[in-house]
């Protein structure tokens, strides 16, 4: 009989996952801004909020900030290499946030800002002219080649982006 995680170790096994690899991309992103944007403004409020984590002092938050940096530094690396669950996890990558500022679509060269200080750019061709309400939700996976999707979540649309250095 093989071993078999709960749902609960499971669960918490691909959050730890998934704050990691935020945090990776939030310090690509940091190009405009080079200040850690804080696992506040990584995680959507409805993670954040299904953590626990608004329970947290500022002290407390600010010690998992530095953690979070730290970790993030060496054994998350690591991790990534060498750990099947981690690389599991990346196969399974999906990164919820909402656009920042004007969004109306996209033509060839587009940079997406989002909420969680990450920028993504264009990578593939294409247009698509967006007239719905400001500051849509969208959907960030990858496919099984390893190149990142950006879908619309309310229309459905979607781009191949890559994250800019």
């Amino acid at each position: 009989m093989a071993f078999r995680p709960s749902r609960v170790t499971t669960m918490r096994l691909r959050f730890q996952i998934t704050l990691c690899l935020a945090l990776l991309f939030a310090v690509h992103a940091g190009a405009d801004d080079k200040s850690f944007p804080g696992i506040e403004k990584l995680m959507s409020p409805e993670e954040f909020s299904a953590a626990g984590l608004g329970q947290l002092s500022t002290g407390e938050l600010e010690a998992l900030n530095a953690w979070l940096l730290r970790y993030t530094a060496g054994e998350s690396e690591i991790l990534r290499v060498k750990n099947e669950e981690v690389r599991e996890a990346q196969k399974d990558f999906e990164l919820v946030s909402r656009i920042s500022g004007d969004f109306s679509g996209w033509d060839g060269e587009t940079v997406f800002r989002l909420e969680n200080g990450q920028v993504w750019r264009q990578r593939l061709r294409g247009r698509y002219f967006y007239s719905g309400p400001p500051q849509p939700e969208v959907r960030i996976t990858r496919n099984y080649l390893g190149f990142y999707k950006m879908t619309v979540v309310e229309t459905g649309k979607s781009i191949g982006v890559k994250l800019q250095n």
